[in-house]
C-alpha cells in the first residue's frame, strides 16, 4: 500500500507541479551552454504573406468588434488578407462580415462544425502563413507581426499566442481559476518553446505555415491541437509568443466552464488515440518527453489516481503508519475542504479566491474523468457547442491590469 501510495503520490505531483520544476531546470542549463538565445527580428517590410481565418458561428453580438480589431492590426497592407467564416450562422452573423468588403466572407447554410469550416477556408488562401483566432476573442495591435517574425527560421513550422482571460474586480470562481490555470499554463509553454517546442496550440490565436497544413477528420474534437501536433510530428517546431495574445471573457460560470472542459478532456483522450505514434520516445526523444508530462498525464492518469492517493493516505492515517501519512492526510483534507468551500461560495455569489482555486482544480479533474467516459461512449460530437461568458469584451480595455 506504502508503494502504490508514493508511487501514484509522485505522478500526480510530477504532472501539476515537477514538470514544471524539471522543464525551468532544464531551461536554466540550457542557457547556461547556450549563452545566446535566437532572436527573430524581421524588418516590417520582409514579413511573410499572411492571412487572418476566423471561423464565427452566431457571433452577432461581438462580431462587429471582431472585425474592428481585425482589421486594426499591425501588418505590411500588401501581404495580408481576412477569411471569415461563418457557416451554419443563423442570426445576423454573415450579413454584418458582407458589410466589410476586406473581409473575403465565406458562408453555408450547412453547419458541419469548426474544422469543415477551416478545410473550406484553407482552400482559398495562397500566402506563406495562415493565423486562425476565435471570433470572441480580442488580439492586442502587434499580435500578427509578433507571430510571423518567426517565420524567418525555416525550422519553425507553428507559432502560438497567448490566452488571456479577463476577469476583473468581478472574478468569481470560474475567472479566479481559469485565470490562474491559464498563467500557470502559459509559464509552461514559454519554457516548453525554449526548451524545444510546444506541445499543441491554442484555437484561441495561432499561425501555421500554409505549406505544412494537414486536413484532420471531420470529427476531430481538438482541431487546433491535432493541426499544431502533425506540424511538430514532422520535425518542424512549434514556438510560443506570449506579446501575440488573445483576450477573452471567463466562462459565465462553473457549470458552463465545465461543459467546455469534458469537451476539451474528450478530445484529449481521441488526440492521443490519434497521434499515438508521438509518444515513442526512440522517433522522438524530446517531443515525446513534453508531450507525456504536459499533455497526457494530465488526460490520462493522474485525474484517476488523485482519488486513490486521498483513500490510501486515509488508510495509511487510519492504520497508524506515521507522522507523514497522517501529515498528507490532513493537507489533503485541507485541500478538499476548500473545494467545497469554492462550491458554497460561488452558489452564495462570494469572492474568496483562496477557495475558488482548489474547487476549479477539482472541477477540471472531474471534467477529465467525465470526459474519458464520453469518449468512450463516442458521445461527444465535434460540432462545438459555445460556452456562454459573462459578457461581451465591448469597451474593454486590453491592458495587463485586467489579465487575471
Amino acid at each position: 500500500m506504502e508503494y502504490f501510495f508514493w508511487f501514484a503520490l509522485f505522478i500526480v505531483f510530477y504532472t501539476y507541479v515537477g514538470y514544471g520544476i524539471l522543464l525551468y531546470l532544464l531551461v536554466r542549463v540550457k542557457r547556461l551552454v547556450r549563452k545566446c538565445r535566437p532572436t527573430y527580428v524581421t524588418e516590417y517590410e520582409s514579413l511573410p504573406s499572411c492571412t487572418v481565418i476566423v471561423a464565427a458561428y452566431n457571433e452577432a453580438s461581438m462580431i462587429r468588434q471582431k472585425i474592428d480589431n481585425t482589421l486594426q492590426l499591425r501588418y505590411p497592407a500588401d501581404k495580408i488578407r481576412y477569411i471569415f467564416v461563418t457557416d451554419g450562422s443563423t442570426d445576423e452573423t454573415p450579413a454584418l462580415v458582407g458589410e466589410y468588403p476586406e473581409i473575403s466572407l465565406l458562408h453555408q447554410s450547412a453547419r458541419n462544425g469548426k474544422i469543415a469550416a477551416v478545410h473550406r477556408a484553407m482552400r482559398e488562401v495562397a500566402t506563406e502563413v495562415v493565423v486562425f483566432t476565435d471570433a470572441n476573442t480580442l488580439l492586442n495591435t502587434d499580435a500578427l507581426i509578433e507571430l510571423c517574425k518567426y517565420y524567418s527560421d525555416e525550422k519553425i513550422g507553428a507559432v502560438a499566442g497567448e490566452k488571456r482571460i479577463y476577469a476583473g474586480a468581478e472574478a468569481d470562481a470560474s475567472a479566479a481559476g481559469e485565470g490562474f490555470y491559464w498563467k500557470y499554463e502559459s509559464a509552461l509553454k514559454r519554457w516548453d518553446s525554449e526548451l524545444h517546442t510546444v506541445v499543441g496550440t491554442a484555437g484561441e490565436l495561432f499561425s501555421i505555415r500554409t505549406n505544412l497544413y494537414e486536413s484532420v477528420p471531420l470529427d476531430t474534437i481538438l482541431d487546433d491541437f491535432m493541426i499544431s501536433m502533425h506540424i511538430a510530428g514532422k520535425g518542424y517546431l512549434v514556438k510560443y509568443e506570449p506579446l501575440a495574445f488573445a483576450t477573452e471573457m471567463a466562462s459565465e460560470n462553473v457549470k458552463e466552464e465545465l461543459k467546455r472542459k469534458i469537451r476539451i478532456a474528450a478530445g484529449g483522450i481521441q488526440s492521443i488515440v490519434r497521434l499515438r505514434r508521438l509518444l515513442n520516445p526512440f522517433a522522438y526523444p524530446v517531443l515525446a518527453f513534453q508531450y507525456i508530462s504536459h499533455r497526457v498525464l494530465r488526460w490520462t492518469l493522474t485525474p484517476i489516481l488523485l482519488p486513490v492517493v486521498f483513500v490510501l493516505a486515509a488508510l495509511l492515517h487510519v492504520y497508524d503508519a506515521g507522522i507523514l501519512y497522517s501529515g498528507l492526510f490532513y493537507g489533503q483534507l485541507i485541500f478538499y475542504g476548500l473545494a467545497v468551500l469554492g462550491f458554497l461560495l460561488e452558489r452564495k455569489a462570494l469572492k474568496v479566491k483562496i477557495a475558488f482555486i482548489p474547487y476549479y482544480f477539482c472541477v477540471m479533474n472531474y471534467a477529465v474523468l467525465a470526459g474519458m467516459l464520453r469518449y468512450v461512449r463516442g458521445g461527444q460530437s465535434a460540432v462545438w457547442e459555445r460556452s456562454n461568458r459573462k459578457q461581451t469584451l465591448t469597451a474593454i480595455t486590453i491592458d495587463k491590469r485586467n489579465m487575471e
